[in-house]
């Protein structure tokens, strides 16, 4: 990461006497495209209001370039803000619409065309211009909203869950053209989302919230591979879960011993489906669910550990509903969760 260029130093945020962000530290880089993740009510819109200037913090700082914006009105903090409804007005074209905020600051004439030209085409709208919104597409007014941000060119750009109203084709495409536009631009920009697909695809770095907090940071690949908690574990697709106690599984029928020697400072383990092994194995479950899922055939087990998740390839004989079969969760395939709770 490089250098601080937002900080948000123990930021309290509250919505009356209730603490929605408590005592939160952060720092971005420049040029970072960083999301906030997590479930409804962690706490990521609020953090990325206070950003934007929507809403002032109960206590804590942001700085933004050096300067400390905590007290900076919305329009002169240079952040800017796309809306997950974007927002867009309906009775102005596409031109007028990016051209908003720029008449605003008092832009007129060939300036005026020359920066709004520029950010229809950094979107591949330029052939756009005239039309209204409702004459567009999603995807394609996703891409005015973005064009209307970037032409004012902020320090910070803001996406409040911004592929959330599109059908799964637009979000692949939308989310290379965010991809693009932020790296030829070199904009700092933090997305919000509860999509962790869409959180891994896209980001350098994926913060992480739940209950007001941060759980955890980093890349992609490490959210991915090595969860730090329960929580994080179960949100990116860990779906067989257990605390450690003594080296052995706690359970909904009690502590189980492990087919191998558990990790000393692990405070639980997590398998992913995919490392669920079927057909041989210490453990015996019965076959409660089936699904084909192209490549794959996903399982659900009846077992002395509680509901088990397991997939396999789609190409091997199918395991038929009631079924009773033995299966191994190997140490070797686990995750090691630090915490548990």
């Amino acid at each position: 990461m490089s250098d601080a260029y937002l900080q948000l130093d123990k930021l309290t945020l509250a919505y009356g006497d209730t603490v929605a962000v408590g005592d939160l530290d952060l720092t971005i880089g420049k040029g970072e495209l960083v999301a906030l993740l997590g479930p409804s009510g962690c706490g990521k819109t609020t953090t990325m209001r206070a950003i934007a200037g929507l809403l002032t913090p109960a206590s804590g700082r942001i700085r933004l370039d050096g300067a400390d914006i905590t007290r900076v009105s919305a329009n002169k903090r240079a952040v800017g803000l796309v809306f997950q409804s974007y927002a867009l007005f309906p009775h102005l074209t596409v031109y007028e619409n990016v051209a908003f905020g720029l008449r605003l600051k008092g832009m007129s004439g060939a300036d005026l065309d020359t920066r709004v030209g520029g950010g229809l085409k950094s979107v591949g709208l330029s052939a756009f211009a005239g039309r209204k919104p409702a004459e567009l597409s999603g995807g394609q007014q996703q891409r005015v909203a973005l064009a209307r941000s970037m032409v004012m060119e902020p320090k910070v750009l803001l996406l409040d869950e911004p592929l959330s109203n599109l059908d799964a084709r637009l979000r692949l495409e939308m989310r290379a053209e965010l991809q693009r536009v932020q790296k030829e631009t070199g904009v700092t920009m933090i997305f919000v989302t509860h999509d962790q697909v869409e959180a891994l695809a896209l980001a350098d770095r994926i913060v992480v919230m739940l209950n007001g907090g941060i759980e955890q940071i980093g890349t992609p690949e490490e959210i991915y591979n090595d969860p730090a908690s329960a929580f994080v574990a179960d949100f990116v697709g860990f779906e067989n879960v257990f605390a450690l106690k003594d080296g052995k599984l706690m359970t909904p029928n009690g502590p189980i011993a492990l087919s191998g020697p558990a990790p000393q400072a692990a405070a639980g383990l997590a398998w992913r489906p995919r490392k669920v092994i079927l057909g041989s194995g210490t453990f015996q479950g019965t076959v409660r669910g089936t699904s084909f899922a192209g490549n794959t055939r996903e399982y659900l087990l009846d077992t002395a550990l509680g509901p088990i998740k397991a997939e396999i390839d789609a190409g091997l004989p199918p395991y038929e509903i009631g079924s009773r079969l033995s299966f191994d969760l190997p140490v070797a395939g686990a995750a090691s969760l630090k915490r548990f709770g």
